[in-house]
């Protein structure tokens, strides 16, 4: 067995719920939305980044053979 998983054991409903509640105490309700904005930003643009990557990465590849 994976000596983490005998460290920390499984994670449950619980856990989770352990988790989102000391969460929801350090940021605040008011925070938790504009954190979630932030991070679905990044990711989003995170996402059209390798987007415009790939069409550039293509045509290198064509026109290298």
């Amino acid at each position: 067995m994976n000596a983490l998983a005998i460290f920390l054991g499984t994670i449950g409903a619980p856990q989770v719920i352990l988790i989102i509640a000391i969460v929801l105490l350090l940021f605040g309700g008011k925070k938790i939305p504009e954190l979630m904005k932030g991070l679905g930003g990044g990711v989003k643009e995170f996402k059209n980044a390798m987007k415009d990557d790939e069409p550039k990465n293509s045509n290198k590849e064509e026109t290298k053979e």
